[in-house]
């Protein structure tokens, strides 16, 4: 090792995993630049160790309901129930037990390139995905949580490969014919309902910018129909439109929605 250069233990270190032997033997190289790329390789390699041992946790509720004899598990959650403007995506999917998905998590602690990437990701590793969409005028019918609950019991009834039991971000649904885990954080405890966070948050954060080239005024594209500044200002200024949520304040309190098109 003493006769490589630095330029070759570069590449050698490009490795993930390395023989004992190599890298006690590096450690012996006292070449400033050998040493700090030996603790560059150290640190990564840390970071992978706890990202790994973080996705096997992620697999737990699977795992317990695997114990008890179900294989087929769907998990199951949504996006899109705070916002004043837009429809309601419910998103299921399910994995194949322990399937390598790297950065896996609640879709809110995600960018919208991590998502994008692990949205193409899921789709292709999973084993079913199904997606509901709640359009404006069923949630103001129905009441956000009622819609949530109707749109959950769909994607578990028309997933196409039927599971045997199901994980659900925080929603309890009692009248399921299979049994039911309603994980509160969900999204950050289930390998399953974190990959349905993240069908549901892409695929609603997509309609949401093709709505926006309909009413650009509200900068859709930005906010996705949640109450920011940007949008509460857009709403002073030109009312609401045919997407906003009647049921919801301050919408509620303005009579309705207007066509804003």
């Amino acid at each position: 090792m003493a006769n490589m250069t630095v330029a070759e233990i570069t590449e050698l270190l490009d490795q993930a995993e390395l023989p004992e032997a190599i890298l006690a033997e590096l450690h012996t190289d006292r070449r400033v630049s050998v040493i700090r790329l030996l603790e560059k390789w150290q640190k990564r390699k840390a970071s992978l160790t706890k990202e790994a041992a973080r996705l096997q946790q992620l697999f737990l509720p699977e795992q317990e309901l695997r114990r008890q004899g179900y294989e087929c598990i769907v998990g199951v959650d949504e996006a899109g129930r705070g916002p004043l403007a837009g429809p309601l995506v419910v998103g299921a999917a399910i994995l194949p037990f322990g399937c390598s998905l790297p950065s896996l998590n609640d879709s809110k602690k995600l960018s919208a390139a991590q998502r994008a990437v692990l949205y193409d990701e899921i789709k292709k590793k999973a084993l079913s995905t199904k997606t509901v969409i709640v359009e404006v005028a069923d949630i103001d019918r129905l009441n956000i949580y009622q819609a949530t609950v109707q749109a959950m019991y769909q994607a578990i009834k028309t997933i196409e490969l039927k599971p045997q039991a199901a994980l659900i971000d925080a929603v309890p649904l009692p009248e399921l014919p299979i049994p039911a885990n309603s994980l509160i954080g969900g999204d950050g405890l289930s390998a399953s309902i974190a990959a349905a966070s993240i069908l549901a948050k892409v695929e609603r954060d997509r309609l949401m910018e093709e709505l926006a080239l309909i009413y650009p005024q509200y900068g859709f594209q930005n906010h996705k129909g949640y109450g920011t500044r940007e949008h509460l200002r857009a709403l002073a200024e030109y009312g609401p439109c045919p997407i906003h949520r009647t049921s919801f304040e301050p919408i509620k309190s303005w009579g309705g929605r207007q066509d804003a098109s």
